[in-house]
């Protein structure tokens, strides 16, 4: 992947455009890769991804709760929080996407409801204050320009009391070169949120496919922890928990790191000196 000029797509629909281009595209081949094990939800009723399986000693009880996922995706993490007993209601801009998503839940017989609609317009689209959890899966931040009007939307979509729980790529993460050659740990890209995105051409995708695809650039931004922090508290949210980790689900450094039983990547040397995903829980005052 490389850097474009960063000044030459400045307006929204560009990159809305843009990013749900690639978003639409990669839906039906993330479907059928065993990455995202579709078949294993439609064979084992209890099955769960194996994002949602790391985040169940940090998520607490949901069974009950009236939940929205966020940028959902193929719904995978969406259908595993229902299987958990939520009444969950999925959110994303890709209509293809959301095909997959529908599909997975009728063959899994999970009554979700999955709606098209871009995140910053939520609240319109679903309604304010009705949510007990929003549910923010790992990798949707990035896709965000402005972290605050983010926080704004969580906040709007909470009733007083509810919860927001986010398990994000680190900004340190998304901060690195992960391309060098010599081993090294270099930061290359920016840490703290810019206006301008960061133009990105890449013709693959992060899951097992021998798909090929057309649509190469993406428009991404990246938000230092402490801007997401803030942007939480102003919007009236308090923070409950936050925790660093020093894995992820992908493979974010290629070779360079090994897998572990849960299906987690960390770095093979010394895994301790880079955050790679942190988990983040807030409630609304």
């Amino acid at each position: 992947m490389t850097d474009d000029d960063p000044g030459e797509h400045r307006p929204d629909t560009d990159y809305r455009a843009l990013n749900r281009a690639n978003w639409d595209e990669r839906a039906a081949a993330h479907a059928a890769s065993p990455d995202y094990a579709v078949d294993r939800f439609a064979a084992d009723p209890a099955y769960l991804s194996e994002v949602v399986r790391f985040d169940l000693p940090r998520l607490g009880e949901v069974a009950g709760l009236r939940g929205v996922h966020l940028q959902c995706h193929i719904g995978t993490d969406t259908v595993s929080l229902h299987r958990l007993g939520a009444r969950m209601t999925g959110l994303d801009f890709s209509g293809e996407s959301l095909a997959q998503a529908r599909s997975l839940a009728a063959r899994t017989g999970a009554a979700v409801d999955f709606v098209q609609a871009d995140v910053y317009d939520a609240p319109d689209v679903l309604g304010a204050g009705g949510f007990d959890l929003v549910y923010t899966g790992i990798g949707a931040l990035c896709w965000l320009p402005d972290v605050r009007r983010w926080a704004g939307v969580v906040a709007a979509l909470l009733r007083p009391g509810g919860r927001l729980f986010l398990r994000e790529g680190h900004p340190m993460l998304w901060a690195l070169d992960e391309t060098r050659a010599d081993g090294l740990l270099t930061v290359e890209h920016p840490y703290f949120e810019r206006a301008e995105p960061l133009v990105w051409e890449g013709d693959g995708t992060y899951v097992s496919t021998e798909a090929t695809f057309t649509s190469t650039t993406t428009h991404e931004w990246n938000h230092g922890l402490g801007e997401v922090v803030t942007a939480l508290l102003d919007a009236g949210l308090e923070l409950t928990m936050l925790r660093e980790h020093d894995s992820a689900p992908w493979d974010a450094v290629p070779g360079r790191q090994v897998r572990d039983e849960h299906g987690e990547w960390r770095l093979a040397d010394r895994p301790w000196r880079l955050p790679q995903t942190y988990t983040l829980q807030a409630r609304r005052r």
